[in-house]
């Protein structure tokens, strides 16, 4: 039997047609196309042999409305309705995609029928060359026996086709396009929804990002403005304090550095403390006058102290013993005789390099030696006391090593002082405080009943010799 199709009928081995719901049009276009075998070659489309010599294929065209009874058109789905207009977009849609789907298997069909048609024909014309050919235009262009309403070159029916499908794919991105627009959100798809919200949270990430960036820049700037701000009051600050010190130098001595530190007896809470403190030092030289009212032995005039180790620097007289130099708990006696009640000046130089160390009483050398604590740098951040000797830093005196008596001009330098300069100082022709501990009156302080006096003049000092 013979397949049934819309508008026409087929020969064997012929594929099916497009479903109803192709655009208007279309469907007289690809069914004008369609052949009906005749006069011989009715064999199966599995099995057909080769059509005997001189056999032709005749085409003739079938109306529209010539469908059988047994090809019912499928139902249309109804537009309008009772449906909102956001509903029928959607089904409209919906049905257009299907219709692009469909045209796409109708084209790959109708291909297939095109090559097997134009076989065919081929075949009609190879029979009686010219003549067959010249009698099937012939037949074509006669109006009750052709298809005078389509293309007849196969490649134009294929462009045909494929301009459908262009409009079709436009008319669903209009759709598409205003569903967007007239559409609630409320009514959008899940997925655009969840796409828009996804939007949402990062334009939020980043927002969040830039205001924690702006909140950095400006604690940034806060605490600059604030370190800033209290580097510039430290130093008003100590400023300030340098002035208050000189005026208050100035309204109780002459000269800042024009007095001296009592101890009138030997106690274990009479004492002075220097407000300084030293640094690492690889070499120093201390030089100081001093007066001392006690026998036998003048006590400690001073002593360094730092963590970990009690006696990094002192000098020391205790009992019937020399003066002692002590670095590190290393001892050197020094040649110095300065426990006869008068004002003498002494300056100690040592340096790390052999542990080398010079005593000078009253600007001459007395005594020279080495071997003192060789290489070993004296530590900074201790306590430099005045007139006692620490077991700790800062504390545990022993009032039996306490200095008695009056001292002045205590000076430290960073290193080894010439012989002449040191001379030029006892001598009085040079005045030269000390670059690490000078002697002056806001950098001692006085505890216990130890007391600052102005001193004697420098001339009245060598008198006392």
């Amino acid at each position: 039997p013979v397949p049934c199709q819309r508008g026409g009928r087929l020969g064997p081995g012929l594929p099916s047609q497009p479903s109803p719901r192709s655009p208007a049009g279309m469907l007289p276009v690809v069914a004008g196309l369609l052949l009906a075998v005749a006069a011989g070659g009715r064999g199966s489309a599995a099995g057909e042999q080769e059509s005997p010599p001189g056999s032709r294929f005749v085409c003739t065209s079938l109306p529209l409305d010539a469908a059988g009874a047994g090809c019912p058109l499928p139902p249309v789905p109804m537009q309008g309705g009772a449906l909102p207009p956001e509903e029928e977009l959607k089904a409209t849609v919906l049905q257009l995609r299907e219709t692009v789907l469909q045209q796409k298997e109708t084209i790959g069909s109708q291909r297939e029928a095109i090559r097997e048609l134009t076989g065919k024909l081929s075949r009609c014309e190879g029979t009686d060359g010219k003549s067959a050919a010249g009698t099937w235009k012939k037949e074509m262009g006669k109006g009750k026996d052709t298809m005078g309403d389509l293309p007849r070159d196969p490649a134009q029916v294929i462009d045909q086709l494929s301009r459908t499908m262009q409009t079709l794919k436009d008319r669903l991105e209009s759709l598409e396009h205003q569903l967007r627009a007239n559409v609630s959100y409320a009514a959008l798809p899940n997925d655009l929804r969840e796409m828009l919200q996804r939007r949402l949270g990062d334009l939020e990430r980043q927002l969040l990002s830039k205001v924690a960036e702006l909140e950095d820049e400006k604690s940034l700037l806060h605490n600059e403005t604030s370190a800033h701000r209290q580097k510039t009051e430290t130093a008003l600050n100590a400023l300030l304090e340098r002035v208050s010190e000189l005026e208050k130098g100035n309204s109780a001595f002459k000269s800042p550095d024009e007095f001296k530190v009592s101890l009138p007896l030997r106690t274990n809470y009479l004492y002075g403390r220097i407000k300084k403190t030293l640094p690492e030092l690889y070499a120093f030289t201390v030089c100081l006058w001093l007066r001392s009212s006690a026998s036998p032995g003048i006590g400690t005039p001073f002593s360094y102290a730092v963590p970990g180790q009690a006696n990094e620097i002192v000098l020391i007289e205790w009992g019937n013993n020399p003066i002692e130099l002590l670095i590190n708990d290393k001892v050197a006696q020094l040649p110095l005789f300065i426990s006869d009640g008068k004002w003498h000046h002494i300056c100690i130089t040592w340096t790390t390099r052999d542990g080398m160390w010079e005593a000078f009483q009253d600007g001459e050398k007395l005594g020279t030696g080495e071997n003192l604590a060789p290489w070993h740098p004296i530590k900074p951040g201790g306590v430099l006391i005045l007139g006692q000797e620490q077991d700790t830093v800062g504390g545990r005196f022993d009032a039996t090593q306490a200095f008695v008596g009056e001292m002045s001009q205590f000076n430290i330098w960073d290193r080894v002082l010439k012989a002449e300069d040191i001379m030029n100082i006892a001598n009085c022709s040079t005045n030269m405080p000390g670059n690490i501990i000078p002697w002056v009156d806001n950098n001692v302080d006085v505890f216990g009943g130890a007391t600052k006096w102005p001193v004697e003049t420098c001339e009245e000092r060598l008198l006392d010799l």
